[in-house]
């Protein structure tokens, strides 16, 4: 671990979950939610493990991207390259350079394609990923996956995040295939993002889709608007944590996941 962190393993996610927006029928998750006309809709699913009451409106705007459909598609990728290209051309011609020298001909799209694929986790919905892998299985003891690589775009400048995500859940009768957990990383990190964000939509993912006991999420990562602009500490790493259902109520549930991150 690097020796400057913003924040260290806090016990618990400090801000409630929310309600949740789908169910699992038959070991499928049904993602259809109903929306309400002129509002934001909201499943009737019972609340997520470790929720609590008045955290509604929170969760509406967290829970956002997991009920709408996708908000892009290979189409929309073709049509807005040209219009993306056209304005990283701007973009050169403000930093003082010329985008017809031989070096940056060509710079424009390429710099457009590259933003399309960090940002593709738009084209992506978590319910294409989870239909097929969630099982029926007799297993009540603690499921982790750790060290899953995350790479990510920082919302405000633009610039990357990386880092390493950690997964534990308590099932309840589900499972989920192991590697679903890096796709489910993966579809919420290729986006614009802020950790604290990232970092619930996991966790909440991942409850939504099992229904477990309890879920928990520890991301660390260094984020690149804090090393190479601003105050340019080199090894500075943010951590933050999602607790839901027992992982937040259960100190030594909570205490044994945080241990085993670490090993």
């Amino acid at each position: 671990m690097d020796h400057s962190k913003h924040s260290q393993y806090p016990s618990a996610d400090k801000t409630d979950s929310g309600d949740t927006g789908g169910s699992v029928l038959n070991g499928h998750f049904d993602g259809m939610v109903k929306r309400a006309a002129g509002g934001t809709g909201r499943s009737s699913a019972p609340p997520a493990p470790g929720a609590e009451s008045g955290s509604h409106r929170a969760a509406a705007s967290v829970m956002e991207s997991w009920k709408e459909e996708r908000t892009r598609s290979v189409e929309d990728n073709e049509m807005s390259l040209p219009s993306l290209a056209a304005a990283y051309t701007t973009i050169l011609r403000g930093l003082g350079e010329d985008p017809q020298r031989q070096g940056l001909l060509k710079t424009p799209w390429r710099a457009a394609t590259a933003m399309q694929f960090f940002t593709k986790g738009y084209q992506e919905k978590i319910i294409d990923v989870l239909n097929d892998a969630i099982f029926d299985e007799d297993h009540d003891e603690m499921v982790i996956v750790k060290d899953i690589d995350m790479f990510s775009m920082c919302e405000h400048h633009l610039v990357p995040i990386f880092g390493r995500v950690h997964i534990g859940y308590l099932p309840n009768k589900r499972v989920l295939g192991l590697s679903k957990l890096a796709r489910i990383v993966e579809i919420y990190s290729r986006r614009l993002q802020v950790q604290e964000r990232l970092t619930k939509q996991i966790a909440v993912a991942i409850t939504e889709a099992l229904q477990p006991t309890g879920v928990g999420v520890v991301i660390e990562a260094t984020h690149m608007c804090m090393v190479m602009r601003g105050v340019q500490k080199m090894n500075s790493k943010t951590v933050t944590s999602t607790m839901l259902g027992v992982f937040r109520e259960d100190p030594k549930t909570r205490d044994e996941f945080l241990t085993l991150i670490r090993s």
